[in-house]
């Protein structure tokens, strides 16, 4: 078994579609990236790369790269996911938390793990997607920004 931790940040800007695990969620901001800016998709990937010692999603995916300007972030999972199995793992479970004061992101959960488990090829019992606020303190609490954290256990396929 191995377990990765993934972490990744995005400012949020009015003019763009906010992207979270895979879905368009309505906001009046949206987050600022070279590609779609997923930070859940984002932290997933680092998550797993870290744990197949891989390096990161910069390494693979580098945001200086003109082929990945607004790509979408399912197309880096996917691509993350290749990586992975050509390692010989597969996914165990997915732990997850998002950490922004708006919008509520509860009622858009379940499409986000079976968008998550249709790319990782797992059950969306095998994913965790979980959310807090910073009680309105600091860069995410002034919705200038929002963070997601991800920790993933990788099993070797036998």
């Amino acid at each position: 078994m191995r377990i990765g931790f993934g972490i990744d940040f995005h400012q949020l800007v009015e003019g763009r579609d906010l992207w979270i695990g895979g879905i368009k969620i309505p906001h009046h901001k949206g987050a600022l990236g070279h590609s779609d800016a997923d930070v859940l998709l984002h932290a997933i990937c680092d998550a797993l790369l870290g744990a197949a010692c891989l390096g990161d999603i910069g390494v693979h995916f580098p945001d200086t790269a003109a082929e990945f300007k607004n790509i979408d972030s399912k197309i880096l999972l996917k691509r993350t996911m290749d990586l992975i199995n050509k390692e010989g793992y597969r996914i165990g479970n997915i732990d997850s938390t998002l950490c922004l004061q708006e919008p509520k992101i509860k009622p858009y959960v379940p499409q986000m793990q079976q968008v998550i488990a249709a790319i990782c090829n797992i059950t969306i019992k095998d994913i965790s997607i979980k959310a807090t606020t910073t009680e309105m303190m600091g860069f995410v609490g002034r919705e200038e920004g929002l963070v997601a954290y991800a920790t993933v256990m990788l099993d070797a396929k036998f």
